[in-house]
C-alpha cells in the first residue's frame, strides 16, 4: 500500500508548524508570566500569547484533520492514532510523531508492519 505522496508532505508540514507554534506560545507565555505586571516585557507577552495561541489553535485543527486522514491510510491502530493526534499539544512531540509517522509510511511502502508482532519481534532479535 503506498500512502499519496500530498498527503505525507502535508501532514509533516502541519506537524512542523504546529511544533513550531507550541514552542513560540510556551516562550511567549514565560514573557507574560515571568515578568512583572504591566513591564513592556508582560506586555508583549500578553500580546504575543493571544496571536500565537490563536495561531495555533487554528493550525491545530488542520493538523487534527491530516494526521487523521493519513494514519487512516496507514491503517495505524487507534492508541497509536491517538498518540500522533496530540502530539501537536505537547512542546517538540510533534517532532517525534513526525519522524515516527514518516518510518510508518516508509514501512507500509515497502509492504512491511507498523506494529511487530511477537513473532516478527522475536526473529529479529534472533537474527
Amino acid at each position: 500500500m503506498v500512502v499519496k505522496p500530498g498527503v505525507l508532505t502535508l501532514y509533516r508540514i502541519m506537524a512542523y508548524v504546529t511544533a513550531v507554534l507550541l514552542l513560540a506560545l510556551c516562550a511567549a507565555m514565560v514573557f507574560k508570566y515571568g515578568w512583572p505586571e504591566g513591564s513592556a516585557a508582560q506586555l508583549a507577552g500578553d500580546d504575543w500569547v493571544g496571536l500565537i495561541g490563536f495561531g495555533h489553535g487554528w493550525l491545530y485543527m488542520v493538523y487534527l484533520l491530516v494526521a487523521v486522514i493519513l494514519t487512516k491510510e496507514l491503517r495505524v491502530p487507534i492508541g497509536r492514532m491517538l498518540l500522533v493526534l496530540l502530539a501537536g499539544t505537547v512542546p517538540l512531540g510533534a517532532f517525534f510523531a513526525e519522524r515516527k509517522v514518516t518510518r510508518w509510511a516508509q514501512l507500509r511502502q515497502e509492504g512491511k508492519p507498523i506494529v511487530q508482532t511477537d513473532q516478527v519481534a522475536e526473529e529479529s532479535r534472533a537474527s
